[in-house]
């Protein structure tokens, strides 16, 4: 009796245990799988990645601790770096914005129910399903200087680009490219919440003869918010990813035009043998990727309006 119930009537060591695992375990076990997951290929590859960035290391030698010179070297030696650092911001901020401006727009568009928005909504998101490496293959054949863009451009008597070969143009083109991919996606999003936008909040600034911007931009936008904070943080970190295409379309060039982050950490593990480089590489985009989630949602996060 001891065991099962104390003398102050409480339950004992053993009736705990069953009431552990009879009503506390099984949520436990459910989610250990995703945990073990996480824990493998997430929190373990930036622990290792971490600790790989305070060494030197190009396979055939063993590592050898160097504090922080890989960084010393990426900060002051490597002009590449500011370089690669640059043009993802360049990058980043010309695809959030125009994919953010033409979702909005082909969602607006799409708003009133037909057969030929519809047709135009299961369209616009092929792309998103289509792999980027595919994409990108079927780009670089229409971006040549013989491909479809140009033999458009010379129909209509303009001159054609040279748009992957030339260092004024490669940026804008791999930015088509991300802005194409995902457009289809992101205006869904914001479809699906224009249309749970309750259809008597319209009617009333109607009543209050209220004009179409004004309501655009003091009702519409608004009620947007959370679905333009999910899309501002979703398309900044994947912008900053950015790799595929760059691969594909320009490995980096012509020149460093086109050099993103990412794709200069992959060369110097790849091509340069300097792992211990390239993971402190990786851990300053960890850091600089946390300090903007924090002054996303510091800043941002609180102007938007949930219902």
């Amino acid at each position: 009796m001891k065991d099962t119930i104390t003398e102050a009537g409480k339950p004992g060591f053993r009736q705990r245990l069953r009431n552990f695992a009879g009503n506390k375990l099984p949520p436990y076990l459910m989610v250990a799988p995703a945990m073990a997951f996480f824990l493998l290929f997430t929190v373990y590859p930036i622990i290792d990645m971490i600790v790989l960035s305070l060494h030197e290391w190009n396979v055939v030698q063993d590592r050898k601790f160097v504090g922080l010179a890989n960084y010393d070297y990426l900060f002051n030696t490597a002009i590449d770096f500011k370089i690669a650092l640059q043009n993802t911001l360049v990058y980043t901020v010309s695809v959030l914005f125009f994919l953010m401006l033409f979702a909005l727009i082909f969602a607006v568009w799409l708003q009133k129910d037909s057969r030929i928005n519809g047709f135009v909504q299961r369209v616009m998101f092929f792309p998103h399903i289509c792999a980027m490496l595919a994409v990108s293959m079927v780009f670089s054949w229409l971006m040549d200087e013989n491909g479809l863009f140009n033999a458009v451009l010379s129909f209509f008597n303009l001159p054609g680009l040279r748009w992957l070969d030339s260092s004024t143009t490669a940026m804008m083109s791999v930015v088509i490219v991300a802005v194409w991919k995902g457009m289809g996606y992101q205006a869904l999003i914001l479809l699906s919440a224009l249309k749970s936008i309750p259809a008597d909040i319209y009617e009333a600034a109607e009543l209050d003869n209220t004009g179409p911007f004004r309501k655009f931009f003091h009702i519409t936008i608004p009620l947007l918010s959370p679905q333009l904070f999910f899309m501002l943080i979703t398309i900044t970190m994947n912008s900053f990813k950015v790799f595929d295409s760059v691969k594909i379309l320009t490995r980096g060039g012509p020149g460093k035009s086109t050099l993103v982050l990412v794709y200069y950490i992959y060369e110097y593990a790849q091509s340069n043998l300097k792992y211990g480089v390239a993971a402190a590489a990786g851990v300053i985009l960890l850091v600089f990727l946390m300090i903007l989630s924090v002054v996303y949602f510091k800043l941002i996060g609180k102007r938007v309006h949930y219902q």
